[in-house]
Formats: structure tokens, C-alpha cells, sequence
């Protein structure tokens, strides 16, 4: 293998061999030297942000005259390259590295500052005229770019989160109206209780994602506060007064995030991940609703002969690579896991969130990655999950009426005329015998037959009301 050319670049700890075509700089391979952990690159919406602070921060010094037009026009350049797709493969420092982002911050310095001097003439590696610290992070520090990105970086998927769940939530909404006529076995301690009908259920799965919906958005609007011009600690040292103000309009204008606000303390706003930490559990108290609603398919739709086989989901994958014809919930099962994975994130979150100290917390990179990717498979879950699999829900019919039918809880019905112990009896006599409820009410004649089937209607038990029969409760007779 041919040795990979390289040119000399130093920093304050010394020369470090840098290879010559790459972009980043010695940071950067210092970086790379001391954490190759993962084998991950840093994700996308991670990097993006990070351009989209140095965007802005160009254009606000270019217009404050602090950086002359030449050099900020060049920085503009240069990310406008990296926000429309290219030089991504530059962007190489481990998720998990130093605290706070330094490295990440410097890989994108670098990476800037390389091609806007190349865009001027210059070579890389050089850093004139255009230098990653004193022009590309000028009135910045990591302290304060990091905090702004997480925020910025999160905004900026949430579109595609909420079109996913919107996409997930009508499919349900569907599903419910399509299934609304058919009565099933309701099950509670998943042991036989009340009818309802198959679209309630599929009905209360839409209003759940709603209410999750609404806590994510709700958690999203605090990440609008935005801390950048905090500098090292807050105090916006090196910083001209005007910046956060036009900071804020500029970041407005190149991300498209409309929403965004001068956060009124910077220093809290640096000190403090909770923002961050509580869209965070709300994206874990999304997994958890979900995975309820992917664990409660998998259940109705289980057997085809040995289960309750009350719902049938698409064919996506044959199931299993010795049993022929087996079909697996495949989808739902992959819900399952993207939502464990999520909460797993949160707990990490949580716990990286209380471990700042003073006035900054330095688990920052870690809290990015692991927001972000639960933003990313939850995303890409729902979707999959309303397109690949609830769209194509197909009802059986047949099944739900014969298992609402064996139903030992039909004899609540039966409660209000008869009384509870009466009730109770009934019950068990079922079971044991194996016999219908209303077949052994009729049998023993302990109603008339107009009456039993007034009380016995399974469409009346799935609505509010008291199925007496005409006879009058047992409680004053």
C-alpha cells in the first residue's frame, strides 16, 4: 500500500503530519489520533449546524466590519459548499472525543478555512489569508457554538419527525374508521374483558400519537432560546454587543428556522443542558407509546392458527429461514427495538445533562449524538411503520366475533339484572364447561330470550350505558 502523502502543519503542542488532499488540519488529526473509539463519523444535522453557526457568524462580522468582506465571503463560500453536499467525508472526529466539542469545532474551522483560502488562491494547510481560529471562529468559542448547534440541529429535523408521525397518525386515524363495525374481545391483565371495537382501539393509537406529538413540540419550543455570543462562559467576552441580535438574524435566514429567539441569559443558557435533556425525554415518552402500539399489533396479529389472529399486517419478509410460509411482524418488531434504543439515548442524556460543572457542561458531544440519532430512527421508523405496515392492516373479521363471543366478561352485562354473584357464577360455569355465556343463560333459562339478547348485544357494550335489558337493576329488586 503506498504511504499517503501528507504536508507538516503545528499547533502550540507541535508538528503533526496531516494528509496533503485532506481538508481538516492538525486539530483534526490530533483528534483522530486520541479517540478512535466508535468508527463513527459525527452526524449530519451535527455537522450541518456547526456551518450554519459559521455562516452566520461571517455574515455578522462581515456586516459589523470586525472581518473584512474578502475573508467572510470566502467562509460563506466555503459552508455554502459543505450545506449543499460536498467535502462531508471531512468531517472525521469520533462522537465520542473531548468534552464540550472542541475537536468537532475545529474540524469544521479547519475544514472552512482550508477551502475558503483555496477559494482565495491559497493552498491548504496554510491558514492565510483566512486562519480557523482567528477569522472562521471569530467572536466564538465552543462553549457557546456547541449549545447553539444542538439546538439548531434539532430544530432542523423536526420537520421530518412530525411529517413522519403526521404520516403514522392518519394511517391510524384510517384504520379506526375502516374497523369500527367490528367487535372484539376487549382484554385487560391480558385476561378476557369487555367488548370493543377493533377501531377504537386503532382510534386511540391516533389520539396517543397526538398527545406524544404535542409534548415533543411543546419541549421543541425551549430549544428556540439560543445562547450564542456567550463565549467562553457566557459573559460574551470578545464579543461585540450586537452580535447575538444579529446572530439571531442571520442564523433566521440561513436555516430557515423562523422560530428562533435571543436567549435572554447566556450564562444559564451555557450551564445548563435541560433544555436539551427534556426533548430528550420527550422523544423517550414517544418510544414508549409507540412500542406499546407495535407490542399490541404483534399481539392481535399472532397465530395465524395458535394466536388471537384478529388482524392480519402486511407480508414484508418471509419470517424464518426453516419454516416455510412463516411470516414474522417484522416491522413492529424493528419499532420495538428503535424505541428501546431510544430510551436507552435518554438515559444517557440524563445522565450526561447533570454531569455539567459550573458554568459548562462538557458531555455535549455526547448529548448531540444521542439526541440526534433518536431523532433520526425514530424518524425513519414511523415512517416505515405507517407506510410498510399500518396502511396495510387487513381486519379478520371472523376471528374477533368468534373470540368476543367466548368471552367470560360478557357476563358483566349480565350484572346489573342478575346481580354480581349471579354474574360471577355465570362465569365460571363457562369457563369450566366450556360452554357460550349467552348459550347457558338461555339453556338454564335464567332470561327470556328477548331480554338475553337486549343485554347481549355487543355493539351496545362497546358505548356508555347500562345494558339492564328492561327488567331494572338487581340492586332494587
Amino acid at each position: 500500500m503506498n504511504p499517503v502523502a501528507t504536508r507538516i502543519e503545528k499547533d502550540s503542542l507541535g508538528e503533526v503530519p496531516v494528509p496533503r488532499e485532506a481538508l481538516y488540519g492538525v486539530q483534526t488529526v490530533r483528534a483522530a489520533q486520541n479517540f478512535p473509539i466508535s468508527g463513527l463519523r459525527p452526524l449530519q444535522p451535527f455537522v450541518i449546524a456547526q456551518v450554519w453557526i459559521k455562516k452566520a457568524a461571517a455574515m455578522t462580522h462581515r456586516d459589523t466590519g470586525r472581518l473584512d468582506a474578502r475573508r467572510a465571503d470566502a467562509i460563506i463560500a466555503a459552508a455554502d459548499e459543505v450545506l449543499g453536499g460536498q467535502h462531508r467525508d471531512q468531517f472525521i472526529v469520533d462522537p465520542y472525543q473531548a468534552g464540550a466539542g472542541t475537536s468537532h469545532n475545529m474540524n469544521v474551522n479547519e475544514v472552512l478555512a482550508n477551502r475558503a483560502n483555496e477559494l482565495l488562491g491559497g493552498v491548504r494547510g496554510a491558514y492565510t489569508p483566512v486562519h480557523p481560529n482567528d477569522h472562521v471562529n471569530m467572536g466564538q468559542s465552543t462553549n457557546d457554538t456547541i449549545p447553539t448547534n444542538i439546538r439548531l440541529a434539532v430544530l432542523g429535523q423536526m420537520p421530518a419527525l412530525l411529517a413522519a408521525i403526521d404520516v403514522l397518525h392518519a394511517a391510524l386515524e384510517r384504520k379506526g374508521r375502516e374497523f369500527d363495525g367490528i367487535v372484539k374481545a376487549g382484554r385487560t391483565h391480558l385476561q378476557d374483558a369487555m367488548p370493543i371495537r377493533l377501531g377504537q382501539e386503532f382510534t386511540a393509537y391516533a389520539g396517543t400519537l397526538v398527545r406524544a406529538r404535542r409534548r415533543v413540540l411543546e419541549a421543541a419550543d425551549y430549544l428556540n432560546d439560543l445562547g450564542i455570543g456567550g463565549s467562553a462562559v457566557g459573559t460574551g467576552v470578545n464579543v461585540e454587543p450586537e452580535y447575538p441580535a444579529r446572530m439571531n438574524t442571520h442564523l433566521r435566514a440561513v436555516t430557515g428556522i423562523t422560530t428562533l429567539r435571543i436567549g435572554g441569559d447566556r450564562i444559564q443558557l451555557m450551564q445548563s443542558m435541560g433544555d436539551a435533556a427534556a426533548f430528550s425525554a420527550s422523544l423517550r415518552g414517544l418510544a414508549i407509546e409507540l412500542s406499546k402500539i407495535a407490542s399490541d399489533l404483534r399481539l392481535m396479529a399472532s397465530g395465524p392458527r395458535t394466536g388471537l389472529d384478529e388482524i392480519t399486517l402486511p407480508a414484508v419478509q418471509p419470517g424464518s429461514s426453516i419454516m416455510p410460509g412463516k411470516i414474522n411482524p417484522s416491522i413492529p418488531e424493528m419499532v420495538n427495538q428503535v424505541c428501546f434504543q431510544v430510551i436507552g439515548c435518554d438515559t444517557t442524556v440524563a445522565i450526561a445533562a447533570e454531569h455539567g460543572q459550573l458554568e459548562l457542561n462538557v458531555m455535549m458531544p455526547l448529548i448531540a449524538h444521542n439526541v440526534l440519532l433518536s431523532m433520526r430512527i425514530l424518524t425513519n421508523a414511523i415512517a416505515v411503520f405507517g407506510t410498510r405496515c399500518v396502511d396495510g392492516i387487513v381486519a379478520n373479521a371472523g376471528m374477533c366475533a368468534h373470540w368476543v363471543e367466548r368471552s367470560a366478561a360478557l357476563a358483566t352485562a349480565l350484572m346489573p339484572t342478575i346481580g354480581y354473584e349471579a354474574a360471577a357464577a355465570i362465569a365460571k360455569r363457562s369457563v369450566g364447561e366450556g360452554t357460550l355465556i349467552r348459550e347457558l343463560v338461555a339453556r338454564d333459562g335464567i332470561l327470556p330470550p328477548h331480554e338475553l339478547d337486549a343485554i347481549l348485544d355487543l355493539r351496545k357494550m362497546t358505548e356508555i350505558g347500562v345494558p339492564s335489558g328492561g327488567r331494572g337493576s338487581a340492586a332494587s329488586g
